[in-house]
């Protein structure tokens, strides 16, 4: 995964900052407070939640504005690119995951692009800071080893912490053949307390006697507890039966009523009051008809008086928009005169353009000239344009002065340091001189490291003979053991046993011939006898040794040394420049380019506009809005020629039209257009009216005539419903209708009252076959008064029991006050309660510490060896192949480093600075093998203050050299930014990011 892009909407001192294009390699550079330690945390809080406010970290919320928050544009290897948005919300930020095919989603889809992991892991492996570092520094020889090993499991030293802490909390608790950790006090007093209850429990025969009488007692009393149960449910039904014994005769004499009655014919519903309302409704509408037909024959005749001029009133619409048109007639008068007036003052203004122009166009070659929105653009883009060249040009010349002077400088610091420099044959004669002639008190160290190295093998070899004599002492146990097994099979018989025991004799005499002495051993031994003879050269070294002034050497060794490292700076700082010098030089040649493009584009566009090519160099954007404006002019000149044909047009239109109605519809002619207007509007007027009262009449006759339709349809509608009625119960005169009637509703009725006892009986408890056993048994309440006599009887029973029981425990908790068992039984299960408690702690613990242990002998073995051969490589790279290989401690979890020449030093004896080169080492094996796939952000905070410049050089060059993992380094040391490209550089001040120039 790789980070594109941020924009922090707003997070601690930083709103509304974009930073874009992040490189593979990217450094922020910024003074203290300038932001880093902001943007590390926005990048941590949108990929993980921002710390809510019951945690110690900081949660950056903004001081002066509103919003909180922002966005993370990332690349995925598998998903494509995403964009991550994490704004004020919930505890940790309301997330949304916008992927580039059209993916939308939350924190899971979030869990998913980081490879779940969380916050902790990924600041531990991927994330790490001057503070590591800084622990190396405070703490003790011995601890120094077991953090590093921590730091290559986790990344931090919580594995070595938590081992600490596991192995303190069981010694606090308990120990084999200790005596005041709690659990051994606890223990010691349960085996003295339990020894007193069993003398006390001697004495208390009668105490158990009486338990057993308590427990028989309380058989019997739940016995009784049943009977009275069972007794109780049987009231209950006979209670219940008592109160709803009315209810189920009456529904059974409803029932048999209704039987009685038989099957009848259908009845129409409300048949009765249906036929009565009918009869009433029908007299009325007989005498409506009637009246309508009266009013319909009036209003006819009244329609024959009026007959309106169908044709005039026809063409209404005609005539009105002539008469509205009169007011125009005056209007456009008077338009005519402003339209001349303004046309005069447009060829005045149009001579004055073309004499600034000097244009020889006609009206209509202007009109057709192109001053579309496309032209006007490359105009102003080609005047900009010009402009802009200008500017760019004067800015090259400064820069190109400014590059050169800076290469040259570079070159004349360069010949001067290789003046310095010794020549190559000096050089590898001094450094032959200090291989071959080592003087007395380097050899003396080589052979103390030697005899250093013996006596770690000679003590490994004495602790594997201690481990092989322990495992062919359990051999020897197990062998005595199977022989005595094999004796006793022959002994009684058993050849299957027998046969058994001397194969497993023979399986174990292999064993303890093929472990009388591993390979582990014999290598131990080989390398034992290897460094015996090593010590013998060294001693015959240490008698033949020459004496060179070797300080002298070494000190002129080290200066050339340190100016060809000056002299690899000076060169990669060389080639920046000289890439910089080259960048401007294709500035220029890209400007160039540019210059000339932009010419033929401004010689185009006059050839196009019709003006000179000088013109248009120097006034190419006020020409053309010139020609715009004239171009605008004559389109409107002639517009108002237009407008002027129009008018005229539409006068002579107007006349006409009104004439034309005067001569067909009125006697006599108006004076004026007006007055003839005004006879007209009268005389439509009256023809209106005509019309009008004619629809009324029309209107009133049609609404009587549906009425009369209405009527009439009701009229038949109630006779058929009448007849339906007489037809659907089966019956020819009204008198068997009525009948019929009647023997239906007291049907009705038993159906509504067995529905309303039915309802009754539903809530019941009893159920339908036992009302039926009821009313068979004819009980009543005499039979009640039995159950009751018969429950006081029980209860006195049981009242007699409780007594008894009552009696009982008063006797033993006599017994249990009286006496020293009761106490001592209370103090024994109080204690051994409180001693299962702190096992139980102890227990999960001791669990913790095994599964710990398991888990970093599974890495030791499983995952360490493949991070400790990368940690190898880059720790090699790093000391220029003064330190070449790491091995884990065999006494403990820390690491042994061994040197160039073969002395192998624990954590704690190398110097500080060797130190923190391995710990780096071990955090980049661990990001580069066991997080592999894990393809993350690396993100570094001014890990490598305290290095020197060779060291600095060495670790930037191993990082360039890692790949799959974005490198995100903040520092606040100007002196570093010369390792890096200035592409590669953010420069960090309050509210603002900018790249280095």
């Amino acid at each position: 995964m790789k980070i594109i892009a941020l924009h922090i909407y707003g997070y601690g001192q930083l709103a509304d900052v974009k930073i874009d294009n992040l490189a593979e390699f990217q450094v922020f550079f910024g003074e203290n407070e300038a932001g880093k330690s902001t943007i590390m945390a926005f990048i941590h809080g949108i990929l993980f939640g921002f710390p809510t406010k019951q945690q110690a970290e900081l949660r950056y919320e903004p001081k002066h504005h509103t919003k909180y928050g922002g966005n993370i544009r990332i690349f995925h290897d598998e998903m494509g690119y995403a964009s991550i948005e994490r704004v004020k919300g919930k505890a940790a930020g309301d997330v949304k995951v916008v992927l580039d095919n059209g993916t939308i989603g939350g924190e899971e889809l979030l869990k998913e692009l980081l490879g779940n992991l969380d916050k902790n892991l990924f600041q531990a492996v991927f994330s790490f800071n001057l503070h590591g570092l800084q622990n190396i520094h405070q703490m003790k020889g011995e601890d120094i080893g077991k953090f590093l090993f921590s730091a290559g499991t986790l990344g931090t030293d919580q594995l070595a912490k938590t081992e600490i802490w596991l192995q303190k909390e069981l010694d606090s608790r308990f120990k084999p053949s200790g005596k005041k950790p709690v659990l051994n006090e606890k223990l010691q007093a349960l085996h003295e307390l339990k020894s007193e209850l069993n003398k006390a429990a001697a004495k208390n025969k009668e105490y158990e006697e009486l338990v057993t009488i308590r427990e028989n007692l309380e058989q019997e009393i739940k016995q009784v507890n049943g009977i009275l149960g069972d007794l109780q449910h049987k009231k209950e039904k006979l209670n219940e039966w008592i109160r709803i014994e009315a209810i189920v005769k009456e529904e059974k004499k409803v029932m048999k009523e209704l039987e009685d009655l038989g099957e009848m014919q259908s009845f129409p519903a409300r048949g009765i009051e249906r036929l009565e309302k009918l009869t009433e409704l029908m007299p009325p509408y007989r005498a409506q008809l009637s009246s309508l037909q009266e009013r319909m024959k009036q209003i006819r005749h009244e329609l024959e008086t009026l007959d309106p001029n169908g044709s005039f009133l026809e063409a209404e619409p005609e005539l009105l928009s002539l008469i509205d048109q009169v007011p125009i007639y005056e209007q456009l008068k008077l338009e005519k005169q402003q339209c001349e007036t303004k046309f005069r003052e447009l060829e005045d203004k149009l001579l004055e353009i073309r004499d600034k122009l000097h244009f020889s166009l006609s009206e209509e070659e202007i009109v057709k000239m192109n001053t579309n929105i496309h032209m006007k653009q490359q105009v102003e883009l080609v005047a900009q344009k010009t402009k802009k060249l200008i500017e760019v040009k004067e800015e090259l010349e400064n820069q190109y002065q400014e590059e050169k002077e800076a290469l040259e400088d570079l070159e004349q610091k360069i010949q001067q340091l290789e003046n310095l420099c010794l020549p190559k044959q000096e050089r590898i004669l001094l450094e032959e001189q200090l291989a071959e002639g080592k003087d007395k008190q380097s050899i003396e160290n080589e052979l103390k490291h030697t005899r250093e190295k013996m006596e770690f093998y000679q003590i490994a070899i004495e602790q594997q003979k201690k481990a092989a004599g322990r495992q062919k002492q359990q051999y020897i146990l197990f062998a005595v053991i199977l022989l005595g097994l094999t004796m006793y099979g022959v002994y009684t018989k058993q050849w299957l046993l027998t046969v058994l025991g001397v194969a497993a004799m023979v399986v174990m005499a292999v064993f303890l011939v093929q472990s009388s002495k591993s390979a582990k051993e014999r290598n131990v031994d080989q390398q034992l006898k290897v460094l015996q003879e090593k010590e013998q050269q060294l001693i015959e070294r240490l008698k033949a040794a020459k004496y060179f002034d070797f300080q002298k050497i070494e000190e002129q060794l080290l200066r050339d040394q340190e100016r060809q490292e000056q002299l690899k700076l000076l060169g990669f700082q060389l080639e920046q420049q000289q890439e910089q010098f080259e960048k401007v030089i294709a500035k220029f040649e890209e400007w160039e380019l540019q210059s000339s493009l932009n010419k033929n584009q401004l010689r185009d566009l006059s050839k196009e506009l019709n003006i000179p090519e000088k013109m248009a160099k120097d006034f190419l954007l006020e020409a053309f809005q010139l020609i715009e404006q004239l171009k605008s002019i004559v389109r409107e000149k002639q517009h108002l020629l237009k407008r002027l044909d129009e008018i005229t047009r539409q006068q002579a239109r107007i006349e006409a039209g009104l004439n034309s109605f005067v001569q067909r519809y009125l006697p006599e002619k108006g004076t004026s257009l007006q007055q003839s207007a005004y006879l007209l509007r009268n005389k439509l007027k009256e023809e209106h009216e005509k019309q009008i009262k004619r629809r009324e009449k029309q209107a009133k006759l049609s609404e009587l005539e549906a009425e009369w339709q209405q009527k009439n349809q009701e009229h038949e509608h109630l006779q058929m419903e009448y007849n339906r009625l007489i037809t659907s119960a089966n019956v020819e005169t009204v008198q068997q209708f009525y009948e019929l009637g009647e023997k239906s509703e007291k049907q009705m009725k038993l159906q509504e009252r067995l529905v309303s006892v039915q309802e009754q009986l539903k809530y019941s408890i009893l159920s339908e076959r036992e009302r039926e056993e009821f009313l068979q048994l004819q009980l009543d309440r005499a039979s009640l008064s039995e159950y009751n006599q018969e429950t006081q009887r029980l209860r006195a029973e049981l009242k007699a029991l409780h007594e008894e029981q009552a009696a009982t425990n008063y006797e033993i908790q006599v017994l249990e006050e009286g006496g020293v068992y009761s106490d001592l039984l209370h103090q024994f299960k109080q204690r051994k309660y409180e001693f299962d408690q702190d096992v139980k702690d102890w227990a999960v613990l001791a669990i913790a510490q095994d599964i710990l242990m398991k888990t970093i002998d599974t890495y030791k073995n499983v995952h360490l060896p493949k991070m400790l051969t990368k940690a190898q490589e880059f720790l090699a790279f790093l000391t220029n192949d003064r330190y070449l290989q790491i091995y884990l401690n065999p006494s403990g979890s820390g690491f042994l480093v061994e040197s160039k020449d073969g002395t192998i030093f624990e954590a704690n004896e190398l110097s500080q600075a060797t130190t923190e080169q391995l710990y780096v080492s071990i955090r980049l094996a661990l990001v580069t093998t066991l997080y592999e796939n894990y393809k993350l952000p690396l993100i570094i905070d001014d890990s490598f203050v305290n290095f020197d410049a060779g060291r600095t050089q060495k670790v930037m060059e191993l990082l360039r050299r890692l790949n799959g993992n974005q490198i995100l380094f903040f520092t606040c040391h100007a002196h570093l930014l010369p390792l890096f490209s200035k592409e590669n550089i953010l420069s960090l001040e309050k509210g603002t990011v900018q790249i280095m120039s």
